[in-house]
């Protein structure tokens, strides 16, 4: 599976975004049962995840993105999307998806990721 980010860039604060991350050569099957998450990774920062959505769509945040970021998904295109909103200077970082699992290491190799930056 291939990992494909898109729909970074340069946004000033207060600003919106909408990424999506395509899961190429995944077989419908296999992807609609994954827990699917966006992790990001701040410039000299360890990369941390940010919002997870499970098979059947139900979505979790870590707080600092709660009520500002969306997690969606659509398998059929095998494509998870996160739309943020009220963007931050903070919230500036290569941006990933990938699976989610509590106990362990993602599924798939990191894609290339996607950069956004927000200026202040």
């Amino acid at each position: 599976v291939q990992l494909q980010a898109s729909g970074g860039g340069l946004v000033q604060a207060g600003g919106s975004l909408r990424l999506s991350c395509k899961a190429s050569r995944s077989i419908l099957s296999v992807f609609s049962g994954k827990n699917m998450a966006w992790y990001r990774q701040p410039a000299g920062k360890e990369r941390e995840l940010v919002a997870r959505i499970s098979g059947g769509g139900e979505s979790t945040y870590e707080d600092s993105v709660k009520g500002r970021f969306t997690i969606s998904r659509d398998n059929g295109k095998r494509t998870v999307y996160l739309q943020l909103n009220s963007l931050k200077p903070s919230d500036t970082a290569v941006y990933y998806c990938n699976t989610y699992d509590p106990f362990g290491a993602p599924d798939w190799n990191w894609g290339q990721g996607t950069l956004v930056t927000v200026s202040s």
